[in-house]
């Protein structure tokens, strides 16, 4: 399919052919939501930790005897069940990371970059260049292109003037092509591509 081009300045620059595969599925939300599961997971720290009663500091000395108090049988005060004891069954340090198969991970982000253009939320750039490392010229660059939440893809280098221009902008993301995912699609109104990047796509998934 065909789609048109446009400079920085919202200005024509021609069209460029996008390919069925890659932008003209029809998104299947089930696995979009495998994926984004699995970025989460996969990037959730897991140093949740309590201490068990082998862990807490306290005395190990039998509470009180045995026999003739009337009272339960009791041994050690760290025991779960006792006010400073150990937590029994709770969370330990450990990965969140599960498994999902390379290829639901590529379909994934075909569908992502279908669902944006499904819903016509994609635009495609010239170029990604900017003559000064001004934030405030780039807000109005955006401003004009309707971008208030977007995340934006280069092509494999970004420019470093329009990487620093672009950083401070809230609700804005910039990523070079090799760092495009699924949650960072979804999670932004717009998506933003340069031509570079396109061309990269669909090298990717030739």
């Amino acid at each position: 399919m065909e789609f048109n081009v446009k400079t920085l300045e919202g200005k024509d620059a021609g069209t460029v052919a996008l390919s069925d595969a890659i932008f003209g599925l029809d998104p299947r939300e089930d696995i979009l939501a495998r994926m984004v599961r699995y970025q989460l997971a996969k990037r959730q720290q897991g140093t949740h930790k309590t201490k068990t009663r082998a862990e807490v500091s306290r005395t190990g000395a039998k509470m009180y005897k045995q026999k003739g108090t009337g009272r339960a049988r009791h041994h050690s005060a760290r025991a779960p069940q006792f006010r400073g004891g150990g937590k029994a069954h709770g969370p330990v340090v450990r990965s969140h990371e599960h498994d999902l198969p390379k290829k639901v991970r590529a379909l994934a982000l075909r569908h992502a970059l279908s669902a944006k253009m499904k819903a016509s939320d994609l635009i495609i750039i010239d170029d990604l260049v900017a003559t000064e490392a001004k934030t405030k010229l780039l807000v109005g660059t955006f401003a004009s292109l309707g971008l208030t939440n977007a995340l934006v893809i280069g092509g494999a280098e970004l420019d470093s003037n329009f990487k620093l221009a672009a950083q401070n902008i809230p609700n804005v993301d910039v990523l070079p092509v090799q760092g495009i995912n699924v949650y960072d699609i979804l999670r932004r109104g717009k998506l933003v591509l340069s031509k570079a990047a396109v061309e990269a796509l669909e090298e990717r998934f030739k």
